[in-house]
């Protein structure tokens, strides 16, 4: 049976970065809710679901690099 390779330095530093993007974008999107709350809820869902949507498009270029060592696709 094949062993697996321990996890590099990257994946971890990548898995950090992950963590801490999620919580800096919850954060962001928890300091407007005063404000948010007062539109009507269907915009207000209408913009959680977009601001919901976003923070995956950073995901992309960070996961290429902790796999390839390249922010960029070859």
């Amino acid at each position: 049976m094949p062993r697996n390779p321990a996890p590099s330095l990257r994946a971890l530093g990548g898995i950090a970065l992950i963590l801490l993007l999620i919580v800096l974008w919850g954060a962001l999107v928890a300091s407007l809710a005063q404000v948010v709350g007062q539109w009507p809820i269907l915009v207000q869902a209408a913009f959680y679901l977009v601001v919901g949507i976003i923070w995956i498009i950073p995901l992309k270029p960070l996961v290429r690099w902790m796999v390839t060592g390249s922010f960029r696709a070859r």
